[in-house]
């Protein structure tokens, strides 16, 4: 990158920034005429000059020109004006001129706007696009939140910069300098007392500005190192809060932010001095004018209309010199921040952009070696993690890698993987150096998965699927207004430096994954979940999901149909009664009191969670019908025994897992609650602890809590309340619940709900899991278990796949691996968090998937449990960052010592 942010800014905008100093040229001729306008008018009609008498007129808006050899070229006479009409069309083009300036400047500053934007949206990306060619060993040297807090919001100011590189220099000179040249055509000692303070500022201002310059930059950097500390802090958190050191933590952030404040308090002391002495000589200025102005009109050397010009030409010449200055430390505190960017981005042995540049051409798979040629690798310290190894992958073979902890083979998969950089010798695909392929030839070729699963915020499927988006295979198809804006998003994109990538088109390469096309995904997909077992995980997902009935409607409507069957296989099985489902005539008691009295789905806040007890509405129904009182008392007892039975008992004890509505640390605070209500009559209750005590009740499910609270006519009670509730409900609010359908599909409640229409029974210990087997076959045998599972592919697994387990992270991690197909698959300890059964398991189901669907791959696998060895062709053995053994597993047990000991121990 260039290091000179004018030489950049130049290079890439030459022509818009040549076309709007053209613009401004232009822009001067009016602004000059509207300093001359007010003389006229204050000298010409007010003060009666050239109107000698009452009719007298003067010829307006004659146009002629002086010419040499020529003489006088009269080319409009004008209209003749009497001294009101030539006011008022003086004070007309006086509006004119204002309005064409002001024209003028929204112009030009919208333009410069666009400018900057553009060049900030070109920066960004080129800053991004270093990153993806950065070294391995760079993003152990840096800090990921500091580089996004340098390309989001240290680079901001340079955008808003780039409009006003030329322009403002161009434009604010030129206003300051037509103001001062008016004034010296008006009178020249007027004019050098301007110019004599516009020098005085000039000179004095910048420097004192300099200091701002070397504060800014210490907030810079200090704002930089506070980012990253957060960022430590929040990736971190775990580490943190073991080892009690959340004070530590706290107590360094005060001590940064004491740092900037102590910085930015400085900065403030020093700009608004700064600001002070500015507007103070900008202010000197007209008192000496109005002295020095006023004596020599007093004299005669000046006529008024002269001195309210000047003052008035005046008046618009602080506001340019001002911002002149400010333009120019805006310049320098810009350049500084430029030339740090530039230096954290510019990286020695950066990746050649041809390496990575997109291909959308098929690249058959090439069934070559992968080899090793005496390579050596060290870490960032200098320790060497591999000495001299040459060996040589091929295809077809399954090669296990055994040793123990930084033995080196796992950094032998990290530098096929090109995580790791050989400090000498090579790695090879065929006859060619890895290094020096296209990504889109090793990229496809060979694929690679560590420990280190990251997984990208977005879906199940995003995430599964994210190996095969290598290039835009098939546009999107745009039509009308999306058309067009599509089009301007395509010349905006090449105007900024920018690819002409749609994110919207279809990047999935369908070939890599060994399918024709989309209609094929699912069954690729299903074979890669099921090969690492992560099938199950899904569909559980998926029963727990809200499924959108706008994208899946048929299988909404399958859905209501299932129901029906899953009643038909209970009472085959004999097992009705493992499901209590939802009657709109009676009360299901194996739902909580407050799902039996909305029987429905709450839709927003209106009904959702606490905000119930103070809906208006609500609590109209609960009074006029009584049920609030009852709700009260059956709160009041359900506290009582809670606070009897488990107020002794410590914490974390198991009782509190089936005590749904209250909480270990509910406790205490319900016991001081009960001791204020205690006698207390319900009308002198607070709004606030009626809620506390209803909020029980509403929660309480009888078979399951059996404190023998609810009578058959509370039940029929809630019955009845619950028919007067929806049949009264206004219309503001019919849309914030959506009332649970016998027939129909419940787009608010989760796939099991909508499956269940009712309750799993409290009876049946293992009713849960049971009930879950049954859904299970039953969608299989209606062909609708691909359906489920991608309701669960649509989950979101948030920030780095925090909401999912470290197994279901591990297992992801290899299925989006295996989707694909590779000549080479380089395993390194993918699944280190499973017990080793289930390792096996999935070893196993990985091999046969890929040997089923490429005979020519390869797996080199680095295993952390040395049992599994025995299921690949060929192992190697290595020690202290050598390999020394390679053979079978039977010739290893019997030749090689190492293994031996890797095995038995």
């Amino acid at each position: 990158m260039e290091n000179r942010l004018s030489r950049y800014i130049w290079t890439h905008t030459r022509k818009q920034q040549l076309y709007i100093l053209f613009v401004v040229a232009i822009s001067m001729i009016p602004y000059f005429m509207s300093f001359d306008l007010p003389k006229q008018i204050v000298n010409g009609p007010i003060q009666g000059k050239g109107f000698d008498s009452p009719s007298a007129t003067q010829n307006f808006g004659a146009i002629s020109f002086d010419l040499p050899w020529i003489g006088t070229l009269n080319i409009f006479d004008g209209i003749e004006l009497g001294r009101f009409g030539t006011l008022y069309a003086l004070s007309a083009v006086f509006l004119g001129l204002v309005i064409v300036n002001g024209l003028f400047k929204l112009y030009i500053n919208t333009y410069k706007g666009r400018l900057g934007e553009r060049l900030l949206r070109r920066i960004r990306f080129e800053l991004v696009d270093r990153v993806l060619r950065f070294p391995p060993i760079q993003f152990k040297r840096v800090k990921g939140a500091e580089v996004a807090s340098m390309v989001k919001d240290e680079v901001e100011p340079l955008g808003g910069f780039t409009g006003e590189a030329f322009v403002s220099p161009a434009l604010l000179g030129g206003q300051a300098l037509t103001a001062l040249v008016f004034i010296f055509v008006q009178n020249f000692w007027l004019g050098l007392i301007a110019a004599f303070m516009v020098g005085i500022q000039g000179f004095i201002i910048p420097r004192m500005r300099r200091r701002l310059l070397v504060l800014g930059r210490e907030r810079q950097l200090t704002a930089r190192e506070l980012s990253g500390r957060i960022s430590e802090i929040f990736d971190g958190i775990g580490t943190i809060r073991s080892y009690d050191t959340t004070n530590y933590e706290r107590a360094d952030i005060a001590s940064r932010l004491g740092r900037i404040f102590k910085i930015r308090y400085d900065l403030y002391q020093w700009k608004f001095m700064v600001k002070f002495i500015n507007n103070f000589l900008a202010s000197v200025t007209p008192f000496l004018f109005y002295i020095v102005g006023g004596y020599l009109a007093l004299k005669g050397q000046l006529d008024v209309g002269q001195l309210v010009a000047v003052i008035t030409a005046y008046k618009d010449l602080p506001g340019p010199l001002k911002e002149l200055i400010d333009w120019d430390q805006l310049r320098q505190d810009v350049q500084v921040k430029y030339v740090q960017v530039v230096e954290q981005f510019s990286v020695d042995n950066m990746i050649d952009p041809s390496v990575q540049a997109a291909s959308v051409d098929d690249v058959p798979l090439r069934a070559e070696p992968l080899s090793a040629v005496n390579l050596s690798i060290s870490d960032d310290s200098g320790a060497r993690l591999v000495s001299s190894v040459s060996m040589q992958i091929n295809p077809g073979e399954t090669v296990g890698i055994v040793g123990s902890a930084a033995a080196g083979g796992e950094a032998l998969a990290d530098a096929f993987g090109r995580i790791l950089w050989p400090e000498s010798g090579k790695l090879t695909f065929g006859n060619e150096d890895i290094l020096s392929l296209p990504d889109s030839v090793v990229g496809r070729q060979l694929t690679y998965v560590s420990s280190e699963h990251y997984l990208f915020q977005g879906t199940l499927l995003d995430n599964l699927l994210y190996g095969l988006k290598h290039a835009p295979l098939q546009p999107m198809t745009y039509e009308g207004e999306r058309l067009e804006h599509r089009k301007w998003e395509v010349s905006e994109a090449k105007l900024a430096g920018n690819p002409e990538f749609d994110i919207n088109g279809d990047w999935i390469d369908y070939k890599a994954a060994g399918i024709s096309g989309p209609d094929e995904l699912p069954g690729a997909i299903r074979a890669a979940l099921d090969a690492v077992q992560l099938s199950r995980d899904i569909f559980e997902l998926a029963l727990r999901s809200v499924v959108n009935t706008g994208e899946h409607s048929d299988f909404a409507e399958s859905i209501v149909q299932l129901r029906l069957a899953l009643r038909e296989e209970l009472e085959k099985e004999d097992l009705s009664s493992l499901v209590v489902p939802f009657d709109p005539e009676s009360y299901n008691t194996e739902a909580t009191v407050g799902e039996n009295l909305l029987f429905g789905s709450p839709i927003g806040p209106d009904f959702a969670g606490p905000a119930i007890g103070r809906n208006d509405y609500f609590i109209k129904v609960a009074t006029r019908s009584g049920i609030d009182r009852l709700f009260y008392d059956m709160g009041m007892e359900i506290a009582e025994n809670a606070v009897d039975l488990f107020s002794d008992l410590p914490p974390d004890h198991p009782f509190f897992q089936q005590l749904t509505f209250m909480t270990a640390d509910d406790i205490p605070q319900y016991q001081l609650l009960l001791q204020k209500l205690k006698g207390r009559p319900y009308n002198e209750v607070s709004l606030e602890d009626r809620i506390s005590m209803i909020r029980l009740s509403f929660l309480y499910i009888e078979p399951r809590h059996r404190f023998g609270l609810l009578t058959p006519e509370l039940m029929a009670k809630v019955v009845e309340v619950r028919k007067e509730f929806h049949s009264g409900m206004p219309e503001a609010l019919k849309g914030a619940i959506e009332q649970y359908d016998p027939a129909g599909f419940t787009g608010s409640a989760t796939l099991l709900d909508n499956v269940l229409f009712g309750r799993i029974s409290h009876k049946y210990t293992d009713g849960s899991d049971r009930i879950r087997l049954i859904i299970l076959d039953l969608l299989k045998a209606r062909g609708l278990y691909e359906n489920a599972l991608a309701i669960g592919l649509g989950y979101n697994v948030g920030a780095g796949g925090r909401r999912l387990t470290s197994v279901q992270r591990q297992k992801l991690g290899l299925a989006r691996a295996v989707m694909r197909r590779s000549i080479h698959y380089v395993f390194n300890r993918p699944l280190p968090g499973l017990d080793h059964r289930v390792q096996q398991k999935i070893v196993t189901n990985t091999l046969e998937l890929i040997r089923r669907r490429d005979a020519d791959a390869s797996v080199v696998w680095v295993l952390s449990n040395t049992e599994l060895a025995k299921m690949f062709d060929r192992i190697l053995v290595f020690d202290k960052g050598k390999l020394v053994a390679d053979g079978d597993h039977s010739n290893l047990v019997e030749k090689s010592t190492i293994f031996k000991e890797l095995v038995s121990g």
